[in-house]
Formats: C-alpha cells, structure tokens, sequence
C-alpha cells in the first residue's frame, strides 16, 4: 500500500457474499480516491482485537450482524440513531477516537422515498435488528403509527424500545396478521429469504392498488412477495435499494465527500446481475 492510502473493509462472519467493496470501490474510483476497500471474516469474539490492531491508514469499516451489537462497547461515541436502534453498521476512525454510526436507516428512507412511499400507515414484518432500523426510518418519515408482524411477539421487546426512543407507537401482532399488514401504505419486510413467500398469493387474491413494499431480500429477486405487491399495482424497492443508500452515507462519513450515487448504482446493478447469472448467492 503506497503511503497516504487510505483504508476501509467490511467486517462479518460470513462475509464473503458482502457487495459493500463494489459500492465502496466505485465510489473511491469515481472520486480519484487512492483508497482500498477490502473483506475481513471477523468473529465476535475476534472483533475487539481487530479493531485494537487498527493503524492510521484506517478511515473506517462497515460491519454485518451480529457485528453491529458487539462494536458498541468498542466505540468512544455513538450517534442517536445507532444508540435509539442498539446497531452500528458504520465506524468512522479519526485523531478522536472511533465514531458508531447507524446508515441503515438512512438506506430504507431513501429507498422508500424514491418510490414515492406515504408516510400514513406503516408496517414492519419482522422483530430483529433491521426491523428495529425500519421502525426508526418510518418514524424519520413522519409515520406515527406502525404495526409489528413477528414469528415470536415476545422477541419484539428491543423494538419496542426503539419505538420508545423515536416516538413511534407500535402494535404487535402475530405471524398470522401478515395479511392485515399487508394493507399498510408502507410496508418493510425484513424477514429471511422464503419466510413471507406463502402470503404472496392473497396479495394477487386482494385485488386493487398497494402502496409500497421494500423487501429487504435482494437474492433472489424479485422475491414472490415483490412480484405479486407490482402485480397488484404497488411500488416496490428491494434490499438493493437499501443496500446502496446506506453506503452512500457509508462513503460520506467516511471521506466527508460527496459521494456519486449513480456510479455507485450502476456498479452495485452491474454486480448483482453478474451474480445472479452465475448462479452465486
């Protein structure tokens, strides 16, 4: 690495699937950056002694769960957002010290503003981390009132508690309340791959006009739930979508410029569809 060269990585266990070097490289490249973005498969109980050994060429990292939970005891501050959803994805390193950041809720609140999305009704499937970065996007949005859908309601306390911290209410209901949800103007699933796919039918079965759907899912795509939601007239974003305009916040923290969405999108599509044709998940 030649001197002055900057560092960032994406870290996680796995982490080999990750497209974050795509978005990030091509923004570095769009930029004239001379920097690197590399992969480190890292552990939670690896995390602490990766970060220690960390030397001044490092600008920052991005991180995958369960990552995201086990940084914060790392870091010397955290920005309300990643404090109110209990999740860093993004690290920024100065003279300072080790900054936490949460751009996954700028990503869904970007990817659901370019779809147009209302902000009226909302709902989220799913009570794990993501669902608690949805919760505090659609409260970002101006969405008061969301209805949480998840296999187990009792594992829903952490984003209860997110709801508390951004001023959203929110009702919890079980896995079998996927269709009412459904009918919200804003819908965020961020459940597995396969785990929402036997409601897609009824959406077809419904009839009539939906609002919008991101579905946290990007491969494969589009998801049955995506399918039938355009099918039916709605908007839909994927995981993708998501994905991209985390980094891009991702990339602003990082170099404190300003970074090029469009190189970073055509790149990211690039990517998936090479992906998709090789058959790679």
């Amino acid at each position: 690495m030649s001197a002055g060269r900057r560092r960032a990585a994406v870290l996680g266990h796995p982490v080999a699937h990750s497209l974050s070097p795509v978005l990030h490289r091509a923004a570095y490249s769009a930029l004239g950056l001379d920097w690197d973005y590399g992969l480190h498969d890292v552990t939670e109980d690896g995390l602490a002694g990766f970060v220690a050994a960390l030397d001044d060429s490092w600008a920052g990292f991005s991180l995958t769960m369960p990552l995201k939970e086990a940084v914060i005891p790392l870091l010397d501050d955290v920005d309300l957002v990643a404090l109110a959803t209990g999740a860093v994805n993004t690290v920024v390193l100065d003279r300072d010290g080790r900054h936490g950041w949460n751009t996954d809720v700028h990503g869904i609140v970007a990817a659901l503003d370019e779809q147009g999305a209302a902000a009226s009704t909302g709902a989220v499937l799913g009570a794990g981390a993501t669902a608690r970065s949805a919760v505090a996007a659609l409260a970002r949005r101006g969405t008061t009132d969301v209805v949480l859908v998840a296999r187990r309601p009792e594992a829903a306390a952490a984003v209860l508690a997110t709801a508390l911290q951004v001023g959203v209410a929110v009702e919890v209901l079980g896995w079998d309340s996927v269709p009412d949800a459904l009918e919200a103007d804003c819908v965020v699933s961020t459940v597995p791959t396969g785990v929402v796919d036997p409601f897609a039918p009824g959406v077809t079965a419904a009839g009539g006009p939906r609002g919008c759907l991101l579905d946290v899912v990007y491969d494969p795509w589009p998801t049955p739930l995506a399918a039938a939601w355009a099918a039916a007239g709605g908007s839909v974003a994927s995981g993708l979508d998501m994905l991209l305009h985390q980094a891009v916040r991702q990339v602003e923290l990082m170099t404190g410029l300003t970074p090029p969405i469009e190189a970073m999108r055509s790149a990211l599509a690039a990517a998936a569809a090479a992906r998709g044709a090789s058959g790679a998940g």
